[in-house]
């Protein structure tokens, strides 16, 4: 019964329920009839279904028409029919993160899926069902896995979507060989530590790397990731030594160090030098001298740590030549408007909840496109002001 009183909350919330609010209603849902699957497949965006613990053929081929993301995380079992049934589906990623064994024949038939497909509940991944899972034009998370044999990785690596296995702890430089071939995002954030021989391996990858979990890095291993073209997501590090900043900052591809609390002189001078975008959202405060060796940076800049600028910072800042973003401030006081709206490159203020009219005026000068999404209280002549510019970008309400 309370089943069906969740679901009747979820039909009549449709058309007014957001993308984000939508998950709390359908996840609720413990039990679904067919009629109910039916409708709920004409619904648009993904569809959260994680209340569901077992899914009959028949719901599972009502669902499969659905035209977005399917979630079915709480489903422990499945039957093969059923399985079929979710392979058909094509309306993009098919989660099953709550079966924690598959057979053979379960897994040949959700390979069919097109699609992104994520199993993170299994714990092992034989020879064979890696080159049964994987598919040159999907994504796949298997986030479960805590090992991985050569032939496994190299089956895997032949996806060309995103990889996600981040429950892996450690990793051979012959695994390490073997992912590098994987063409398209590959995360291990679940790595603490790489050996330089894995690290050099890694580095031969060509598309967004993210190790996010490594917490140390010799210089001989920022050395080969140097050389790593693509992204690369090292958010995990919160000290590097002035060699590894400088191998790091030969890095072609944005670079993400977002683990870094402060930035020693020597270290900001290295890191500057890199000649992409750079993420540097760890830092919570940001002194003028150092700042202004930040503003040489020749790419995008990202500071989303900063809660808070003086006008010297932002008149510093200022002067950066490229899309800077700093969507970690709130608050924005009128001097530090009128010196960060000299910023000639793009910018984004998205944390800002409110502006005064003065710093409204300020902004709608600027040279460079604005983004201000996060706006929630604004004058009317503020909100008049900003519609002046030419290329800003404000929330649907203020439009």
């Amino acid at each position: 019964m309370l089943s069906v009183i969740w679901f009747a909350a979820a039909m009549m919330l449709a058309d007014v329920v957001s993308a984000i609010d939508q998950p709390k209603v359908t996840n609720r849902i413990t039990a679904l009839t067919l009629k109910q699957a039916t409708a709920l497949a004409r619904s648009e965006g993904p569809l959260y279904l994680n209340g569901l613990t077992s899914l009959s053929a028949e719901v599972a081929e009502a669902l499969a028409r659905h035209e977005d993301w399917l979630s079915f995380n709480g489903v422990t079992t499945l039957s093969p029919d059923a399985a079929k049934a979710l392979a058909n589906h094509r309306g993009g990623g098919l989660y099953l993160n709550g079966l924690t064994a598959i057979s053979p024949e379960l897994l040949e038939s959700l390979a069919k899926h097109e699609d992104f497909l994520s199993l993170d509940g299994l714990t092992a991944l034989s020879n064979e069902e890696a080159a049964l899972v994987a598919k040159p034009d999907r994504g796949l998370s298997l986030n479960g896995l805590i090992s991985l044999s050569d032939k496994a990785a190299a089956a895997l690596a032949t996806s060309k979507g995103s990889l996600f296995l981040n429950g892996l702890t450690s990793l051979s430089e012959t695994t390490a060989e073997a992912l590098a071939e994987h063409d398209g995002a590959l995360y291990l954030n679940g790595l603490p530590e790489v050996s330089d021989e894995a690290a050099a391996a890694l580095a031969r990858h060509y598309g967004w790397l993210v190790l996010r979990g490594l917490r140390t890095l010799s210089d001989t291993s920022a050395e080969a990731l140097g050389r790593h073209s693509g992204n690369l997501s090292l958010g995990g590090l919160t000290t590097l030594s002035p060699e590894a900043a400088k191998a790091l900052a030969k890095h072609i591809g944005g670079l993400s160090l977002n683990g870094l609390t402060e930035l020693k002189p020597e270290i900001a001078e290295a890191v500057t030098k890199h000649m992409g975008s750079l993420r540097l959202d760890g830092l919570t405060a940001l002194a003028g001298d150092t700042a202004a060796v930040l503003a040489m940076h020749e790419g995008p800049l990202s500071l989303n740590g900063l809660t808070a600028i003086s006008p010297r910072v932002a008149e510093i800042l200022a002067t950066h030549k490229d899309y800077l973003v700093l969507d970690g401030l709130t608050t924005l006081s009128d001097d530090a408007a009128k010196a960060i709206a000299k910023h000639k490159g793009g910018l984004s203020l998205n944390g800002i909840e409110t502006l005064s009219n003065e710093a409204a005026e300020a902004l709608a000068k600027s040279e460079a496109g604005l983004s201000l999404n996060g706006l929630t209280k604004l004058s009317d002549e503020a909100v008049r002001t900003l519609r002046t510019k030419a290329l800003v970008f404000l929330p649907d309400k203020l439009r």
